[in-house]
């Protein structure tokens, strides 16, 4: 994606096939998958909002993230067809039916159970402001970079529930003085300083809908 750490499919193409070389030099039977990203997965950015994201996920849950979800059951079923047994094609609907079975959700419970269940991290932090969008249209661009910036500011990963949490997503349809994300924090200068950074720079795109950025098919 284009503000991604790999940003044009000739870098990601040599990554992988530099990745290979080394698994095969090792011994080691790898899948290098290259996916799309033009904008960040999920709603959340930030440990707390991530985590709330995964668990409504594995909670089959409506309001989870469907980018997630999908990607999620994506890379699953590519792992799943490392089985022999596994006929190529058949790992995403395997993947699925675990998910929606409780069978995923089951596990995570088990291993959180493994780890010692730590105290419960609320989604939300004390301190918290909605940016808005400027002028209506399409969010055409999705700034990932801008955006981890913001949510670092604001504490991010240090302070757990701090960070952004998107309502916005790329193509979506926006109004002036909409709500594009809220900035969360638990320190009133590390909110500043998330707050500042937006001001000057949202990471959000607005334009007409012919100027969504193209998004990059899994391969």
């Amino acid at each position: 994606g284009p503000t991604a750490k790999v940003r044009h499919m000739n870098q990601a193409l040599r990554l992988r096939k530099l990745f290979e070389f080394v698994g095969d030099r090792l011994g080691i039977h790898l899948e290098v998958v290259i996916t799309d990203g033009s904008q960040p997965i999920g709603r959340g950015i930030g440990p707390a909002l991530e985590a709330r994201d995964v668990m409504q996920v594995l909670q089959n849950d409506r309001e989870a993230p469907d980018d997630l979800r999908q990607k999620a059951l994506y890379l699953a079923g590519r792992i799943l067809e490392f089985d022999p047994d596994v006929r190529g094609g058949q790992g995403y609907n395997l993947a699925r039916d675990i998910l929606e079975s409780g069978r995923a959700l089951r596990k995570m419970q088990q291993i959180i159970e493994a780890q010692g269940p730590a105290e419960p991290i609320p989604a939300e932090a004390p301190l918290n402001e909605e940016v808005l969008a400027d002028a209506d249209g399409w969010v055409t661009a999705i700034d990932n970079y801008q955006m981890a910036r913001i949510a670092r500011l604001a504490g991010a990963p240090m302070d757990l529930n701090a960070g952004v949490d998107l309502y916005k997503k790329l193509g979506d349809r926006v109004e002036k003085g909409e709500p594009l994300y809220r900035i969360q924090a638990e320190f009133p200068a590390d909110f500043r300083f998330a707050r500042n950074l937006a001001n000057r720079d949202k990471g959000f795109r607005i334009g007409p809908e012919r100027e969504i950025t193209r998004s990059y098919l899994e391969i």
